[in-house]
C-alpha cells in the first residue's frame, strides 16, 4: 500500500485510517474481540493511523486500543486522539475544553489508558470559543518539546483558526467531514488553505454515516439519527437514497461497490488537494479487507467527472447536523449557506 506524509514534515501513512469510535459507542458497541481483531487486522494490512478520542465510550476506547496492541504493535500504530469533548454521567456532550490546563491534564489521563509513553498526533477536538487558538496549540507544543506527543492536529476548524495555530505550531492534518455527500471544505477555504500551508487532511464521514454504503435501508419507524442527522429526515432521506443509486453503474462498471467508490473518490482528492487520507469507521475484521480494496481503485478524470455529475455537491438534501450542533462548528462559519441544499425546515 503506497504511503503519503501527512502534512510538511509529518509521518508517512497509509491512504485509509481506522476510525475506532464505532467500537465503544455507548448505544450499541461492538463486541471487544471483533474490535480487538479488526484493529490487529488493520495494522497487519499497513493501516497505520488510528483514530481516537479521550471521549469516545468515555475513556473506554483508549482502554480498548491499549488491550488490542501486541507489543510490536506500538511501533506500526499512530494514536491519533482527539481531547476536548465534555460529557455527562448520562453520556450527553456538554461543552468543548480548551484551556491549557486541560490540554495537559486530558493527555496524561490518555497516556495512561493507551498504555504509551506518547500520543503520534494529538488535537482538540472542536474549537473552544472560549480559549484562543493560540494558548491550546502553545499548551500542546510544550507536550511536543517534552516528548509526549510526536505531532498537532485539528479538527473542524475554519481557513482563520488553521492559520493562527499553523503560526504557533506547523500543523499535522485537520480532520474534517469531507465526502461525496459533504463538499463544503472545496468552496470555504479549508482544503485550499491545508494545501497552501503544507497540511494533511483526513476526512471522516466518508460513507455519509452509513448512506453511501450503496446498502442502506431505513429502518421501521424511521432512523433515529433524524433527530441530529439532518439528511435522514424522511423528506430528505429519498432524495439522498436517489443520489447514491446515480453511483451504482460506476461502481458495477470497475466491479466494487458504492462504499468503496466512494472512499476512493476521497482517496482520489489528493491529487489536486494535498493528501488525503479517509477515516473508515470499521467493526469487524472481515470489512477491513474490503476497505482496502478501494485504496488500489484508480479513478481516472473522466471517471471524477461523471461521479460530480452523478451526485453534484449541491444536490445532496438536508445539512450534515441539526442548526444547534451546526453553530458549534468553526469550520462552518465561512460556509456559504444554501437553501436548495439544506431540502428541509430545521
Amino acid at each position: 500500500m503506497h504511503t503519503r506524509p501527512l502534512g510538511t514534515g509529518g509521518p508517512r501513512v497509509a491512504p485509509l485510517a481506522l476510525g475506532c469510535a464505532g467500537m465503544s459507542d455507548h448505544t450499541a458497541p461492538a463486541d471487544e474481540a471483533d474490535a480487538v481483531a479488526t484493529i490487529r487486522t488493520a495494522l497487519d494490512a499497513g493501516v497505520t493511523v488510528l483514530d481516537t478520542a479521550d471521549f469516545y465510550g468515555m475513556g473506554h476506547n483508549e482502554d480498548l486500543i491499549r488491550r488490542a496492541l501486541r507489543a510490536a504493535d506500538r511501533d506500526k500504530a499512530l494514536l491519533s486522539v482527539k481531547f476536548g469533548g465534555l460529557r455527562d454521567p448520562d453520556g450527553a456532550f456538554v461543552g468543548i475544553e480548551g484551556r491549557p490546563a486541560h490540554v495537559k491534564n486530558a493527555l496524561a489521563y490518555s497516556l495512561r489508558r493507551l498504555g504509551s509513553d506518547h500520543v503520534d498526533i494529538y488535537r482538540p477536538a472542536r474549537l473552544d470559543p472560549g480559549t484562543p487558538i493560540e494558548d491550546t496549540i502553545g499548551a500542546i507544543s510544550e507536550l511536543v518539546r517534552a516528548g509526549y506527543v510526536r505531532h498537532i492536529g485539528l479538527s473542524e476548524v475554519g481557513p482563520d483558526t488553521i492559520r493562527r495555530a499553523h503560526a504557533v505550531h506547523p500543523i499535522c492534518d485537520v480532520q474534517i467531514e469531507y465526502s461525496l455527500f459533504s463538499r463544503d471544505p472545496e468552496t470555504n477555504g479549508i482544503l485550499d488553505t491545508c494545501r497552501e500551508l503544507g497540511i494533511g487532511t483526513t476526512a471522516y464521514g466518508v460513507l455519509a454515516h452509513g448512506l453511501l454504503t450503496g446498502a442502506y435501508r431505513p429502518p421501521a419507524g424511521g432512523d433515529p439519527r433524524a433527530g441530529w442527522l439532518p439528511r435522514f429526515h424522511p423528506g430528505n432521506l429519498a432524495a439522498n437514497l436517489t443520489l447514491v443509486d446515480r453511483l451504482r453503474p460506476l461502481a458495477d462498471a470497475h466491479g466494487i461497490s458504492v462504499a468503496q467508490l466512494a472512499t476512493a473518490w476521497v482517496i482520489a482528492q489528493s491529487r489536486e488537494r494535498g493528501a488525503v487520507v479517509a477515516v473508515l469507521g470499521i467493526r469487524r475484521p472481515h470489512h477491513v479487507e474490503e476497505a482496502l480494496a478501494a485504496t488500489g481503485v484508480v479513478l481516472t478524470g473522466t471517471d471524477l467527472r461523471t461521479i460530480d455529475e452523478a451526485v453534484p455537491a449541491d444536490a445532496v438534501a438536508g445539512t450534515r447536523y441539526a442548526a444547534p450542533l451546526m453553530a458549534l462548528l468553526d469550520s462552518e462559519r465561512t460556509a456559504v449557506p444554501s437553501t436548495e441544499r439544506t431540502g428541509c425546515e430545521q
